[in-house]
C-alpha cells in the first residue's frame, strides 16, 4: 500500500526531467536553426522587427540569427540577368526614328543603400518579374538617350552612346536595387535609310580618296623617276670627280704614309736601343737588390739564430725567476696571513681569558658588596682582612733575613731625657725599621678595625720596654 505511491511519485519525476531535458534541446536546436550564414552569391534580407528604424537588415557574406517569432528571412539572389531590348522607331534629336537593337546585363546591386532599395522592391520578386521591371526601366532611358543625340553621334561616337546609356540606366535602376553591369549595341538602323546613306557617302568619300591617293601616288612615282635619272647623272659625274680626286689623295696619302713609316722606323730604333740600355740597367738594379735582399736575410737569419740560443733562454731564464719569485712571494704572503690568524686568534683567546677573569672578579666584589650591606669601604677590609695573613707574612720577611750573629751594645747606664738608656733605643729604633700595619692602613687611606689595633700596642712616642741588660762601661754584653 505504500510502495506504489512512492514507485509512481519516482516515475513523474523522472518524466518530468526527460520532457525537461527535452525541451532543452528542442530549444538548442531551433536557435541552432535560426543562426542563418549568408553565400557570396547572394543577400540575407531579415525583415521584422530589426531595430534602427530600418524595414530590413541586409547581409552580404556573413551571418545573423534570425529572432523567432519577431523576425523572418529571405535570400535575394546576384545571379546575373541578361535582358534583350530591341528598341524600335525610336526618335533622334533630328525627328529621324532608328532602331537600336541592345543587351543589358544587369544584377542586384551589394552597396548598402541600394541593397537596401532591393530588399525594399525586388523581396519575394521571381526573375520573370525583376526582368520585365527592368526591361521596362531601360526602354525608357534608351528613348530619352537616343532623343538627345543626333544620328551622326549615334552612328560614329559608339563610346559616347554607351557611356549616356550606362549613366542614365544605371542611376534609374539603383532606385530599385538593380545596378547595370554591362551594354552591348548589336547595330543601329533607320526606317528612312538615312544612316545607310550616311554609309555610302562615307564609302564614296573613302572611294575617292583613295582614287586620289594613287593618282598622287602614281604622279609622284614619274617624278621621282626623272629624279632618281637625274641624280644618277650627276652621282655619276661627282663620283668619277671624286674617283680622281681619291687617287691623287691616296697617291699624297702613301707619299705621307711612306715618310711617316720611316720616321716611325728611327724612332723605334731610337726606342729599342735605350728600351734595351735601360733594360740592361734595370736588370743589373734588380741584381743589386736581390743580393742586397739575400744579404738582409741572411743577418735576419743570423740574428734570429743569435736570438734563438741566447734572448730566448735569458727570457726563459728570467721569466722562471719571475715565477720562483712569486711563488715564494706568494708562499710568504700565506705564511704571514697564517701567523697573522693565529697572532689573532692567540689575541681573541686571551682577551676572552682576560674578560672571563675580569668578569668573574667583578661578579666577586659585587657580592662582596652586597656581603658588607652595600658599603664599599668595608667591602675593601673585607677584601684586606683575606690578605692580612699575606701582608703580615711579607712584614716579617722584611726582618726574617737579617742575620745578627752578634750585638754588642756599649752603655754607659746613663739615662736620655725621656728616661731610656742606649740599650733601649736600639731596640726600639729597630722594631719601628718595621712599618706597623696601623700605618700601612693610613698610607692606604683606611683605618685599621679595633679588633686588629689591640690593646698593648704602644705608639711611637711611648717608650719601649726592653729587657736588655745594661753593663757597666768596660762590660761587653754579647747576644
Amino acid at each position: 500500500m505504500i510502495t506504489l505511491p512512492m514507485q509512481l511519485g519516482g516515475g513523474a519525476t523522472l518524466l518530468a526531467i526527460g520532457f525537461a531535458i527535452l525541451f532543452f534541446f528542442i530549444i538548442i536546436i531551433s536557435f541552432i536553426r535560426r543562426y542563418k550564414r549568408c553565400p557570396s552569391d547572394r543577400i540575407l534580407v531579415v525583415y521584422g522587427k530589426v531595430g534602427s528604424g530600418n524595414s530590413a537588415k541586409c547581409i552580404h557574406g556573413g551571418a545573423a540569427f534570425v529572432w523567432p517569432v519577431i523576425q523572418n528571412y529571405e535570400f535575394l539572389d546576384l545571379t546575373p540577368i541578361s535582358i534583350e531590348v530591341d528598341l524600335t522607331n525610336a526618335l533622334s534629336r533630328q525627328n529621324i526614328r532608328v532602331n537600336v537593337p541592345s543587351r543589358f546585363t544587369i544584377g542586384i546591386s551589394t552597396e548598402p543603400g541600394v541593397m537596401q532599395n532591393a530588399a525594399e522592391r525586388l523581396l519575394g520578386l521571381g526573375l520573370p518579374e525583376v526582368q520585365e521591371l527592368a526591361k521596362e526601366i531601360i526602354f525608357g532611358q534608351l528613348r530619352l538617350v537616343v532623343a538627345s543625340m543626333d544620328i551622326e553621334e549615334i552612328n560614329s561616337d559608339r563610346d559616347k552612346f554607351l557611356s549616356n546609356i550606362s549613366s542614365s540606366v544605371e542611376s534609374e535602376l539603383k532606385k530599385v536595387g538593380l545596378k547595370l553591369i554591362n551594354v552591348n549595341i548589336t547595330d543601329i538602323v533607320d526606317e528612312s535609310g538615312y544612316i545607310e546613306a550616311l554609309g555610302k557617302e562615307a564609302a564614296a568619300h573613302a572611294i575617292n580618296a583613295a582614287r586620289k591617293s594613287v593618282a598622287e601616288k602614281n604622279r609622284d612615282g614619274a617624278i621621282g623617276e626623272a629624279n632618281a635619272l637625274q641624280d644618277e647623272r650627276s652621282q655619276v659625274a661627282a663620283a668619277n670627280a671624286k674617283a680622281v680626286e681619291g687617287e691623287n689623295l691616296a697617291k699624297i696619302d702613301i707619299a705621307n704614309s711612306e715618310s711617316l713609316r720611316r720616321q716611325r722606323e728611327a724612332e723605334a730604333e731610337r726606342t729599342a736601343t735605350a728600351s734595351e740600355k735601360v733594360q740592361a740597367a734595370k736588370a743589373l738594379e734588380e741584381s743589386y737588390s736581390a743580393e742586397r735582399e739575400a744579404e738582409n736575410a741572411r743577418a735576419e737569419r743570423e740574428r734570429s739564430s743569435q736570438m734563438a740560443d741566447v734572448v730566448v733562454p735569458a727570457e726563459i731564464d728570467k721569466q722562471k725567476v719571475e715565477i720562483e719569485a712569486e711563488a715564494e712571494a706568494e708562499m710568504i704572503r700565506r705564511r704571514a696571513k697564517g701567523e697573522a690568524d693565529a697572532i689573532l686568534f692567540k689575541a681573541e683567546a686571551e682577551a676572552k681569558g682576560i674578560f672571563e677573569v675580569l668578569t668573574k672578579q667583578a661578579e666577586g666584589l659585587d657580592k662582596i658588596v652586597k656581603a658588607a650591606g652595600d658599603n664599599p669601604k668595608d667591602a675593601a677590609l673585607l677584601l684586606i682582612a683575606d690578605k692580612l695573613p699575606e701582608l703580615v707574612e711579607k712584614q716579617a720577611e722584611a726582618i726574617k733575613n737579617i742575620k745578627i750573629d752578634k750585638v754588642t751594645v756599649w752603655d754607659s747606664g746613663a739615662k736620655t731625657e725621656d728616661g731610656k738608656n742606649s740599650t733601649a733605643n736600639f731596640i726600639s729604633g729597630m722594631y719601628k725599621s718595621v712599618p706597623p700595619l696601623q700605618e700601612m692602613f693610613n698610607m692606604a687611606g683606611m683605618q685599621l678595625p679595633e679588633y686588629l689595633k689591640g690593646k698593648d700596642i704602644p705608639s711611637t712616642s711611648e717608650e719601649t720596654p726592653t729587657d736588655v741588660p745594661t753593663k757597666k762601661p768596660g762590660d761587653q754584653k754579647e747576644g
